[in-house]
């Protein structure tokens, strides 16, 4: 059951169990989420629950609802996901999508260090790095005639774990199933690409838009289509 944890100044105030369709939230009593302040609109935002998926609307609130740092109208919540309501803070939980993440972290992320021997082979001086590098090729200088760098993400679209995303911000993310099938995406400069790690004997090497891995690194472009152990998961550029 998802729930909302009402705080202010980083100190708890309340909590709400989500369990009915509709909650909204506002300075009006008749609020399901009351939150008595004026930077706070009689009737605020709107959230819809419709089975195991939570829905967040503004209600054309004087100062607007905010959802981890940014203004939004409608928002599907995530676990974890910060509302910011006036001056108050709604932490949304979803303890059976935590637990899936954590499932999905368990089968699909790998900790690159455990195979930076292989990524070394196959892309020659990569380093790998167990910290993101944010500031890795943020700005490049207009001299040289390259374009600033853009961050980039796998988002899953096929399975259990559909909607999943992995943030590429370090300069080696591994995925996929130790001792089976493990690819990692390499950032860099010139943009990312993508390797074979480890590929066990006699199965289909993960694909790109359909065309197999092979030995050498492949770029990646935005919108590409990465399959790997029968999982699909996009390649966006933010």
């Amino acid at each position: 059951m998802a729930r909302l944890i009402l705080s202010m100044n980083g100190q708890n105030m309340a909590e709400y169990n989500m369990n009915k369709e509709r909650y909204t939230i506002g300075r009006l009593p008749d609020n399901d989420v009351r939150i008595d302040n004026p930077t706070v609109s009689g009737h605020h935002s709107l959230i819809i629950n419709i089975l195991n998926d939570s829905f967040l609307e503004d209600l054309n609130s004087t100062n607007g609802t905010y959802v981890n740092g940014k203004l939004i109208k409608k928002h599907a919540l995530q676990h974890g996901d910060l509302l910011t309501v006036g001056k108050h803070q709604l932490r949304y939980i979803d303890v059976d999508s935590k637990q899936d993440d954590d499932e999905f972290a368990r089968t699909m992320v790998i900790d690159s260090a455990d195979v930076s021997t292989e990524v070394n082979s196959h892309e020659g001086a990569i380093a790998v790095a167990e910290a993101p590098v944010a500031q890795e090729a943020e700005t490049i200088n207009a001299d040289d005639g390259a374009k600033p760098f853009r961050a980039a993400k796998i988002q899953v679209l096929n399975g259990t774990f559909a909607g999943r995303e992995v943030l590429l911000n370090k300069a080696v993310t591994t995925l996929g199933r130790a001792k089976t099938q493990v690819i990692a995406i390499t950032r860099r400069a010139a943009g990312y690409s993508i390797v074979i790690v480890e590929n066990k004997a006699g199965r289909e090497p993960p694909t790109v838009n359909g065309n197999p891995l092979q030995d050498q690194a492949c770029p990646l472009k935005d919108n590409d289509v990465i399959q790997i152990i029968g999982i699909k998961m996009g390649f966006f550029v933010n």
